[in-house]
């Protein structure tokens, strides 16, 4: 049994058993948050990019709770300079942690943050995330474009669940969202990382309307909303 709740944008809380984990918290100034930081509690904390609207909150968080980051290299290293926990994987790599299985894979997008003096700062390279609790295999796509290798990630693993995001302009629209979903082939989907800003509006239901025939269910999650599957 897996909970999973949404917290907007791509962000989600996972409870597998006494295991809480946590992927891309962007509280901190979204407009439709429904919690803070101060109010998440977590094991891991998994970042897919750099970018303030995904990493933020997800550096907070797992310096209160004492939780790992789970993330690419770089992002791993600079968590341990600022004192947090983490382990670093690059894309195609996987750990087996106490909690389950994970696997980077490729995301289009970039992964910088910006300095003091306001210059752009690259940290490695932006990631989605196979998750495997043993009876459930969530991917987290990370932000992306669509792209080809979505297929080969669906042949090679039974996903239970697919988290992907329809907002386009900085990732996958709509129409992008259903042929990665025609290339996954997962049994959920929930979209995510929409309506957050003006420039990645969408609407979930006709996304929903669309993918009806090629998965078992989309399931959308309001913010704060959660499911158990």
């Amino acid at each position: 049994m897996v909970e999973i709740k949404y917290l907007g944008h791509s962000g989600f809380s996972i409870k597998h058993g006494d295991v809480k984990i946590v992927i891309d918290p962007f509280l901190t100034g979204n407009p439709l948050a429904k919690q803070k930081p101060e109010h998440i509690e977590a094991d891991y904390v998994l970042i897919s990019h750099a970018h303030g609207d995904h990493s933020s909150d997800g550096f907070s968080i797992a310096a209160r709770c004492g939780a790992t980051i789970i993330s690419c290299y770089e992002i791993a290293v600079r968590a341990k300079q600022k004192g947090i926990k983490s382990h670093g994987l690059h894309i195609g790599g996987s750990y087996t942690f106490p909690f389950g299985k994970i696997k980077l894979t490729i995301a289009h997008h970039g992964s910088s943050f910006f300095d003091k003096t306001g210059n752009p700062v690259n940290l490695g390279t932006p990631c989605g995330f196979l998750i495997d609790l043993g009876e459930t295999l969530i991917y987290h796509s990370g932000d992306t474009g669509l792209f080809l290798d979505m297929k080969l990630i669906g042949e090679l693993n039974k996903i239970d669940i697919a988290m992907l995001p329809i907002g386009g302009n900085y990732t996958m629209d709509e129409n992008d969202a259903l042929k990665a979903v025609e290339f996954l082939k997962p049994k959920f989907v929930i979209p995510m990382h929409y309506n957050t800003f003006d420039l990645i509006k969408a609407d979930p239901n006709d996304f929903k309307k669309s993918a009806a025939s090629i998965c078992e269910e989309v399931v959308i999650l309001n913010v704060g909303d959660s499911k158990i599957f």
